[in-house]
C-alpha cells in the first residue's frame, strides 16, 4: 500500500522554512475562493486555506492538477492537499499539487473539526461570565434591562460568533472576546474621565458590535448573512438596541445616547460608521474599540508565528508585517558559534 506523508497544520507547514520546496501535506478548511484572469486571459483561482492554527494564501493556475477540484468547491468545503513550500513577494504561497474534497462523514468527527476552527484563546464559559457580570454592574434598572433584552434576543449565536471575517478575532467566540475585552479596558479607564458616564460607556461597549451575531454565519468559515450584506451590524445593532430599549421604557436621551455609541463605534464614516462619535461615551468606546481591535491583531500574530520567524506577514489592519520576537531575543548572526582557523 502506499504511504501518505503525514498531514501538518498551517503552523507546521509554516515552520518548514523559507528555503522553499519542502513536500507536505494537510487537511484545510477552504476560508476564500475567487476565480480572476491573468493578463494573458487564462483564468486561475485566489485562495486563502487555513485550519485553527492559521491561515495561507496561493495561488492555483488552471494547468494545476488541483485547479478542477477547486473550481467545483466553495467557501466552508474541506480539503485534503499535497504540496510544496513556496514564497511570492515574501509571503508563503505554496505551491499545490494534488487536491480531494473532504467527505461530509469525516466531518462528523469533534476532532477533525476541532482541528479545523480557530477558537479564541480564552475559555468561553469565563468569558460568558464576565460579561454577565458587566452587565449586572450597571447600576440604572432601565439601561440594564435594555443591555439584558438584546442579549437574551440573541441567544447562543453571540457568545459564538466571530468578530470578523479576517481583520480581529476573526474566529470562533471571537465577538465575546472581544467584548469582554473592551468592557475590561472600559472599567478600568473610566475613573480616568469623570466626563464620562460609566453607565452609559459599559453599556455602549456591551451593545455595540451586537449586530456581528446576525451580520455574520457559518461553521467552518465566516460569511455574511443575507441581512449582514443588506444592512450591515451597524444597522442591525442600532434596530437591537431600539426595540429593547423601548420595551424596557428607557429614557429617550438615554436611548439616543446609546444608539449613537452603536452608529458612531466604528470611529470613521470609510470605516463604516453612520455617524462621527458626538458624546464622550462615544469618544470612549470607540477608541477601545479600535485599540481592541489592533490589538487582537498582534495577538492573533504572535500566537500564529513559527519559532523561526522574526516578523509576521503584512497585516493589512496594521498596514505593516509585526515583529514577533519579545524582547532582548534578536536572532543570532549566520556565523554564530563559528571559530575562527
Amino acid at each position: 500500500m502506499p504511504e501518505f506523508p503525514p498531514l501538518l497544520s498551517v503552523r507546521d507547514i509554516k515552520a518548514l522554512g523559507a528555503a522553499g520546496g519542502q513536500a507536505f501535506a494537510s487537511l484545510l478548511v477552504i476560508k476564500r475562493l475567487a476565480t480572476k484572469t491573468a493578463g494573458n486571459g487564462n483564468p486561475f483561482l485566489s485562495l486563502e486555506l487555513g485550519d485553527r492554527s492559521g491561515s495561507f494564501g496561493c495561488t492555483v493556475f488552471s494547468d494545476s492538477p488541483a485547479y478542477e477540484t477547486f473550481k467545483s468547491a466553495a467557501e466552508g468545503a474541506v480539503v485534503r492537499i499535497e504540496g510544496k513550500i513556496d514564497y511570492y513577494q515574501g509571503r508563503l504561497s505554496p505551491r499545490l499539487g494534488k487536491a480531494s474534497l473532504v467527505e461530509e462523514t469525516r466531518l462528523s468527527d469533534p476532532a477533525v473539526v476541532a482541528n479545523l476552527v480557530e477558537n479564541s484563546p480564552e475559555d468561553p464559559a469565563k468569558l460568558k461570565s464576565e460579561l454577565s457580570a458587566f452587565i449586572e454592574g450597571i447600576a440604572r434598572h432601565e439601561l440594564r434591562a435594555t443591555v439584558q433584552a438584546v442579549f437574551e434576543e440573541l441567544g447562543e449565536s453571540f457568545n459564538t460568533a466571530p468578530a470578523a471575517q479576517g481583520m480581529h478575532h476573526a474566529y470562533r467566540h471571537g465577538l465575546l472576546e472581544h467584548t469582554v475585552r473592551m468592557g475590561r479596558a472600559a472599567k478600568a479607564l473610566c475613573p480616568l474621565y469623570p466626563e464620562v458616564d460609566a453607565d452609559l460607556a459599559m453599556a455602549g461597549v456591551l451593545l455595540h458590535d451586537t449586530g456581528k451575531a446576525i451580520e455574520y454565519e457559518g461553521t467552518l468559515t465566516t460569511r455574511r448573512s443575507r441581512r449582514g450584506v443588506l444592512q450591515g451590524h451597524v444597522v442591525l445593532g442600532y434596530q437591537l438596541v431600539r426595540k429593547a430599549g423601548m420595551k424596557a421604557r428607557l429614557d429617550a436621551e438615554l436611548l439616543e445616547r446609546i444608539e449613537h455609541i452603536v452608529l458612531s463605534h466604528q470611529g470613521q464614516l470609510e470605516w463604516g460608521a453612520a455617524v462621527m462619535a458626538a458624546t464622550p461615551e462615544a469618544v470612549l468606546v470607540s477608541m477601545i474599540d479600535n485599540l481592541d481591535a489592533k490589538m487582537g491583531m498582534v495577538q492573533r500574530a504572535l500566537r500564529q508565528a513559527s519559532a523561526g520567524e522574526e516578523f509576521s506577514e503584512r497585516l493589512p489592519g496594521l498596514e505593516t508585517a509585526l515583529l514577533t520576537r519579545p524582547p532582548g531575543r534578536r536572532p543570532a548572526p549566520p556565523d554564530a558559534g563559528a571559530t575562527g582557523g
